[in-house]
C-alpha cells in the first residue's frame, strides 16, 4: 500500500506539472501519444470546439503501449477522434516519434510537407506531461506561441481512470526529473522547480518510485 505521505509528495509534483493555460484558437491541435487514449478525446473535444482546423497526432509505440496499440499510439489515437466525430480529412498522423523532442520535430516536418501555416499550436498530452511538453516545444519550435492542455480531471481522477497507482507517481517523478535535467542536455527550455517541489520529488525517489527515471 503507498502510504499517505507519498501521495501528499505525488499530489504536489501533480499540481507542478499543469500549465493551467487557458484553451484558445490555435492554428493546429498536437496530439502526443502515450499510453492514455484520453489525450485523443481531449483534442477531438478541442477541434470540435471549433479550436483549430487541424489535429496531428503524433507518436509510435513503447513498451507501454505496443500491447494496447499494436498500430502505434497516433493511429490508436486518429482511430479515437474519428470515432468522436471529427472529420478524417482533419486528421494528419505522424508514427515515428518514441520521445516528446521527436513528437515535436516530428509533427513539425508534416506540417511542413503539407504546406500547413503554423504560428500557434495547442498542445495536447497527459496532465502530468502539460509543463515538459511545453518547455520542449518552446526549445523546438522557437517563434510558435504554445499553449499546452490536458483533459481536465483532479488527480485522484486520472489515478483511478489509469488503475495502476504505482505507474502513474513513478511516471510524476519521471516527468519531474527530466524538468531537471534536460534544460542541460538541450532538450528544452529551463522551467523553474519551487524548493518545495523539488523536496516532493526527492523523497519519491528516496522510497522507491524511480521505474522512470533516465540514467
Amino acid at each position: 500500500m503507498i502510504p499517505l505521505s507519498a501521495w501528499s509528495d505525488a499530489r504536489r509534483l501533480w499540481d507542478h506539472h499543469l500549465m493551467h493555460h487557458t484553451p484558445r484558437p490555435c492554428s493546429v491541435i498536437v496530439g502526443l501519444g502515450s499510453h492514455d487514449l484520453g489525450v485523443a478525446d481531449a483534442a477531438a473535444g478541442f477541434y470540435l470546439r471549433g479550436l483549430a482546423p487541424l489535429i496531428v497526432f503524433t507518436g509510435s509505440t513503447s513498451p507501454t503501449t505496443r500491447a494496447r496499440m499494436p498500430r502505434g499510439e497516433a493511429v490508436h489515437y486518429r482511430e479515437r477522434a474519428v470515432e468522436l466525430g471529427v472529420p478524417p480529412a482533419a486528421v494528419l498522423v505522424e508514427p515515428q516519434a518514441r520521445n516528446t523532442g521527436e513528437n515535436i520535430r516530428f509533427s513539425r516536418a508534416v506540417l511542413d510537407a503539407a504546406g500547413v501555416e503554423v504560428d500557434s499550436v495547442l498542445l495536447v498530452s497527459k496532465p502530468y506531461e502539460e509543463r515538459r511538453a511545453y518547455a520542449t516545444a518552446r526549445k523546438l519550435w522557437p517563434g510558435v506561441d504554445v499553449v499546452s492542455a490536458s483533459s481536465p480531471m483532479t488527480f485522484e481522477e486520472y489515478v483511478e481512470s489509469i488503475g495502476d497507482d504505482r505507474m502513474v507517481i513513478d511516471m510524476l517523478v519521471g516527468a519531474l526529473q527530466r524538468l531537471l535535467v534536460y534544460p542541460a542536455q538541450g532538450f528544452m527550455i529551463e522551467q523553474p522547480v519551487p524548493d518545495q517541489v523539488a523536496a516532493a520529488y526527492e523523497r519519491l525517489v528516496g522510497a522507491g518510485f524511480t521505474s522512470r527515471l533516465v540514467p
